[in-house]
């Protein structure tokens, strides 16, 4: 994974394209950052652990100066600890917080990255889920921006207008997005107040899918040849008994089988609540 984001930075640069990067809750941030001083000059910008200070980079085009801010995932605590004087209870205070200190010129055009679960947003089991909700951003504290790029929630998306909004991840990472349309988003920026957002729909080398049957008609070669048999699968078997190692036999026919279920009489009894 590691080395396929370095062959894509690279290809970025070649290409001149200036690149914005923040941690999400999944990353670490300090190792993140590391050299991104240094790697700041070849275009690759990469948000700093969060110190309470968000120095916007400055883009230019006919219309003038485009301000990116670049705010990492953070937590109420982490926030109360840089800003003892404020009152932070909640992961709204604390990204208001985190924006009131930005400063931002809402004369220009202002961009933010952030990476936060915004209440409204719709989830799937990928994402890291915190109790009660009490993760959730109030999307009226991103007010001085003209668009708020956000990562986290994994299905593409706006939240409240059509300005603050979700991309989505690029791949699937778990059968309950099997039905979602990948794309990549793109923001055009005209004058203040000017903005036009559309998708590019992307298509994976391999999709994810489910198929369904016993293991006889699953293993049927009338049944399994010309189909993409290389997609990541979750294999949903109806056969009344366990099939022995039934996971390692399907994947000499689908070797990327990633969860094997059953569907009989068995777990149908397993999962009715008396």
């Amino acid at each position: 994974a590691m080395g396929l984001f370095d062959d894509l930075l690279k290809k970025l640069v070649r290409a001149q394209v200036q690149v914005f990067i923040i941690s999400g809750n999944h990353d670490s941030p300090e190792r993140l950052a590391f050299a991104a001083e240094l790697i700041a000059y070849s275009g690759i910008h990469i948000a700093p652990v969060y110190d309470g200070t968000v120095r916007p980079v400055s883009v230019e085009d006919a219309y003038g100066p485009v301000n990116i801010y670049m705010l990492p995932f953070i937590r109420p605590a982490h926030v109360r600890g840089i800003f003892p004087e404020e009152e932070i209870g909640s992961y709204t205070d604390a990204v208001r917080t985190a924006v009131a200190h930005m400063e931002v010129r809402e004369t220009q055009r202002n961009i933010l990255l952030t990476h936060q679960f915004v209440t409204g947003a719709a989830r799937t089991e990928s994402e890291e889920i915190v109790v009660g909700g009490a993760d959730n951003v109030d999307a009226s504290v991103f007010g001085p921006f003209d668009y708020v790029a956000l990562g986290h929630i994994h299905g593409p998306q706006h939240v409240g207008k059509e300005s603050i909004r979700y991309c989505g991840t690029p791949l699937k990472y778990s059968f309950s997005e099997m039905r979602h349309r990948k794309s990549v988003t793109v923001l055009e920026l005209g004058k203040k107040g000017t903005l036009g957002i559309r998708t590019r729909e992307l298509t994976p080398l391999h999709e994810m899918r489910e198929i369904k049957g016993t293991y006889a008609e699953l293993t049927a070669k009338e049944n399994y040849e010309g189909t993409a048999v290389e997609d990541h699968l979750r294999v949903i078997l109806t056969d009344e008994e366990d099939v022995l190692d039934a996971a390692s036999k399907l994947r000499v026919i689908y070797p990327h089988l990633m969860e094997l279920r059953y569907d009989n009489r068995r777990t149908r009894e397993g999962q009715e609540i008396a």
